[in-house]
């Protein structure tokens, strides 16, 4: 049972959150491991399962790139460890920021900078995925759209490092 069917939701790539805690609380409810003391061995694992799948899966729903690699898995279109080969251009871009954080030492204009760097290469990679991210629909998106959202996903996993080094700076 993969987490999307826990939910009873259909598989997205990016999941309204306001009707989640209220399931999950409910479904927590449902299958807590302490209603089945009195039930089969098999059953009272079936609800220790469920439960530990129903955390991994709310945790998972509450991060939207986390979202994106759970689906990208669930479709085999992305493995752990993988070593993804991302554009030249973009690795240059990258390279160009990563350089001017390095010299940015105190500078709180730079930094500044940077962030805005940051923001705009955020935006200008979501662009070309945000109506499928947006608008996923299990069996119509194509795998080259979501093969796009797998480039998507390690680039800004890339960001999101940078990001990291920056916010460390202040």
């Amino acid at each position: 049972m993969n987490y999307f069917e826990i939910f009873d939701i259909p598989v997205q790539l990016k999941v309204d959150k306001a009707d989640l805690p209220k399931k999950y609380f409910e479904l927590s409810r449902k299958f807590h491991p302490d209603f089945y003391v009195n039930t089969t061995p098999s059953e009272q694992n079936r609800a220790l399962e469920i439960t530990a799948n129903l955390n991994k899966a709310f945790k998972t729903f509450q991060s939207p790139d986390d979202t994106i690699k759970y689906v990208l898995q669930l479709k085999g279109l992305l493995e752990e460890e993988e070593k993804y080969q991302l554009p030249p251009d973009f690795l240059m871009e990258v390279l160009e920021i990563n350089e001017k954080l390095m010299d940015a030492g105190d500078s709180n204009e730079t930094k500044l900078n940077l962030q805005s760097a940051i923001d705009n290469l955020q935006s200008e990679i979501y662009e070309p995925v945000k109506k499928t991210v947006e608008h996923y629909q299990d069996g119509v998106t194509s795998e080259k759209e979501l093969l796009q959202v797998k480039e998507y996903y390690y680039k800004k996993k890339y960001l999101h490092r940078i990001q990291q080094q920056l916010n460390g700076m202040s």
